[in-house]
């Protein structure tokens, strides 16, 4: 096994925990500091696990540190990326990739001048449960892909999270915040986008968090639409419907389904890594059959995008959660707000090669 890349981690908020758990059994990385704009939370972390927390300047000094995890808030994924770029430091970011195309052109742009690479979440798709899908679609067992569906219905997050006032500010959201493992998952089973038609909607300005939050009492600030409606066309010709909302109060609907002129496929839950995968292909029919995984990371868990990535550095190859294809997500969000806006088809410009499938119980470590 070659030598494990020094890692920094950037923002100790809510989604920190997930990763910490992944990169303790992935020992193609090794932490070697913590870092958020309230010291307080870094020590905290530091704390927890025993890595120093240091200032985000010093960091960026240190030639050591090779690769940043950037976990700060949407708002800050462009400044801080960038500036760890300019320092030399390859960089993966939590989701979305950035709040604007303007940032994301920026971001791109520092990464090219750099020679550095960005990765970006969401890994999901790297589990059992998208990789199983997408062998399915990839072998034929679904016959020719027709069409999809996505749907993400809940009655948002301030219920239960302990900072929800950004899900509801600029760069937050349903469409940034959970369509984008919704339309990662579509671009990786069905090939990137071309053009989007959407619609959205707000139901109110303000949302009170209720009793037995942990704001409760607070009252939010809404500045997005909380629930949206878009139909995308694949340059493969597929049409995929989507839909995300935060004012469901509950809903029945299946996560995402794809329609093949042999079989519907039943995809689990984009937000997991290795839910079961089921198959129909009787017509008429309600008899799903579980499908056994047949690819992906099996037992992963947040991280593994960012290990996949150290993994390929270290080989001198393509890693699957790409500049490209964090930035082709994010051009199909911020068109289908456009074609809110101004209610009309809008085009997708980039394009990005699918990621190469996950054999497996492979592991993204440095070999």
């Amino acid at each position: 096994m070659g030598e494990p890349m020094n890692l920094a981690l950037i923002g100790c908020g809510n989604i920190a925990g997930q990763y910490l758990a992944s990169l303790q059994r992935l020992p193609g990385l090794r932490l070697v500091a913590v870092c958020d704009a309230v010291p307080a939370a870094a020590e905290r972390v530091s704390a927890e696990t025993g890595v120093p927390a240091r200032p985000v300047e010093d960091v960026l000094a240190d030639p050591s540190v090779e690769v940043v995890l950037n976990l700060t808030i949407p708002a800050a994924h462009a400044p801080v990326t960038i500036a760890a770029l300019e320092a030399g430091k390859h960089v993966y970011l939590e989701k979305p990739f950035a709040t604007s195309l303007a940032d994301a052109d920026a971001m791109v742009a520092a990464a090219e001048k750099a020679g550095r690479r960005i990765g970006s979440a969401p890994d999901t798709v790297l589990g059992t449960g998208i990789q199983t899908a997408r062998q399915l679609v990839d072998s034929g067992r679904i016959g020719i892909p027709v069409a999809a569906t996505a749907f993400m219905m809940n009655p948002g997050h301030e219920s239960w999270h302990p900072n929800p006032a950004f899900y509801y500010q600029h760069g937050g959201g349903p469409l940034l915040d959970m369509g984008v493992y919704y339309l990662t998952a579509l671009v990786t089973l069905l090939g990137p986008v071309e053009s989007v038609t959407a619609m959205g909607s707000r139901i109110r300005t303000e949302r009170p968090v209720p009793a037995g939050a942990p704001r409760a009492g607070e009252v939010l600030t809404v500045e997005v639409d909380t629930h949206i409606s878009a139909v995308l066309r694949h340059t493969s010709g597929v049409t995929s419907t989507l839909v995300v909302s935060f004012d469901a109060v509950a809903s029945q609907l299946p996560r995402i389904e794809v329609y093949g002129s042999e079989a519907t496929l039943d995809v689990p839950d984009p937000n997991r890594f290795d839910d079961p995968v089921r198959i129909c292909a009787t017509p008429r029919s309600r008899d799903f059959t579980e499908v056994e995984p047949t690819a992906g990371y099996r037992g992963s868990g947040r991280g593994y995008g960012l290990a996949d990535m150290a993994r390929a550095i270290a080989e001198g190859g393509p890693h699957r959660q790409s500049t490209e294809l964090g930035y082709h997500v994010n051009e199909v969000m911020e068109r289908v707000l456009e074609s809110i806006r101004e209610q009309r088809q809008t085009a997708v410009v980039s394009r990005c090669e699918r990621p190469a499938a996950v054999p497996l119980d492979a592991t993204p470590d440095v070999a």
